[in-house]
């Protein structure tokens, strides 16, 4: 269904947007289109289908709805977050120069650091909330700029705007690149700040049931599009058709989930920062989190997502995160169950940690991706486990 992104309301373009119903049978819903190849009436001449690595129906539609959310014009889909992180990779040559967060998801690190430095491909890694820092990194040779705002786990946002304007003014052709997992669509667009492409895990909020694992790109600028479609297709970490259907069920009550965790996160949040045993809590309501003020203005709210430290540091942290029932100690997040993790032995291990530390990933932190349970219930679960820290 064609959505004027710029008339109609996030929650129906949500429920709408990509698709139609069924022109054969009238379904509501946008069938799973389990086939490999499609029949060619000639030779090269299709019904805009040939093979499922390259384009699918149910992906065609999944793409369009997650433009759609990001006030985008084009989508790309994935069979993994790293996925679609791999394939802005692939627009990197030898002697490319890269700046990114220096608190970036450890799976993002490792590929940077493990893979594309091999094949010549510079990085910088520098606090990123200073938007000082990004643009004192630039160089002739500076392709990329990588953001994660919020940042995994540290919740630190960045200055998308200021950023995005730095990076392409003084005939810079530098690509602005913000990583939207935390935030959602509905929490934060990217794109309408001046960032270039958007990426998401549409394993966590998007899909919001961790039933699938996936990724997304989401951006406006047509050429860039077609060569991020030639990647796609050339390696082909594309997913299958019931992997995009489950997201795009999943998109459909995106608003509804989104508002939910939001909620339970600054009830639980108000829980944390009234603990003795908490020293720290990172969550970017909070007045004294450092870009606060920019989170008013750059996101609509604060999110589901909450990283705290605790007295006591690493044995502390280790005892708590096994002592939760309803929190499941599980790396991923965002979906509808709530979940700890413990980031310096689970998903931020690949980060040495000497560089961990100097970024303020600290051994004892705990991230929590906060559920759409009965807060009164995530609550009490808190405090059983504190008890016994």
């Amino acid at each position: 269904m064609a959505i004027d992104k710029d008339s109609i309301g996030f929650g129906t373009r949500a429920v709408h947007a990509g698709q139609r119903p069924d022109p054969t049978t009238g379904a509501i819903m946008t069938p799973v289109y389990l086939s490999s190849t499609y029949v060619q009436e000639e030779p090269a001449q299709t019904k805009g289908y040939d093979y499922s690595r390259t384009v699918n129906p149910t992906r065609t539609a999944l793409e369009a709805n997650l433009a759609s959310l990001e006030n985008g014009r084009y989508g790309l889909c994935f069979s993994s977050g790293m996925g679609a992180i791999n394939c802005i990779a692939n627009l990197l040559e030898a002697g490319s120069h890269v700046i990114a967060g220096n608190d970036l998801y450890g799976g993002t690190y490792r590929l940077f650091t493990t893979l594309y430095e091999k094949f010549g491909v510079e990085f910088s890694f520098v606090d990123a909330t200073c938007v000082e820092e990004v643009t004192n990194a630039l160089l002739p040779s500076t392709r990329l700029v990588f953001l994660e705002t919020p940042s995994n786990p540290l919740l630190r946002l960045n200055d998308i705007a200021s950023i995005a304007e730095q990076c392409h003014t003084k005939k810079r052709d530098v690509l602005v690149v913000v990583d939207n997992t935390f935030a959602t669509p509905y929490l934060q667009n990217p794109l309408s700040l001046g960032a270039d492409i958007v990426i998401h895990s549409t394993t966590k909020y998007l899909g919001g049931h961790s039933d699938i694992v996936g990724g997304a790109l989401v951006l406006d600028d047509e050429e860039t599009r077609d060569l991020l479609h030639h990647y796609q297709n050339t390696v082909g970490a594309t997913p299958g058709a019931m992997d995009c259907f489950l997201v795009m069920r999943g998109t459909k009550t995106l608003h509804l989930r989104m508002d939910r965790h939001c909620d339970n996160a600054e009830k639980i949040v108000d829980y944390l920062s009234k603990h003795p045993k908490i020293e720290k809590l990172h969550y970017p309501g909070l007045p004294n989190h450092p870009q606060h003020s920019l989170a008013r203005t750059q996101m609509r709210r604060y999110g589901g997502m909450i990283s705290l430290e605790l007295v006591g540091d690493l044995d502390a942290g280790k005892r708590f995160v096994t002592g939760t029932r309803l929190f499941a100690l599980a790396e991923s997040l965002g979906g509808v169950e709530s979940l700890v993790d413990h980031p310096a032995s689970m998903t931020h291990a690949a980060i040495p940690r000497e560089e961990r530390i100097e970024a303020g990933l600290v051994d004892g932190l705990v991230r929590l991706s906060v559920g759409v349970e009965d807060v009164r219930d995530l609550i009490e679960d808190l405090d059983r486990a504190l008890e016994g820290v």
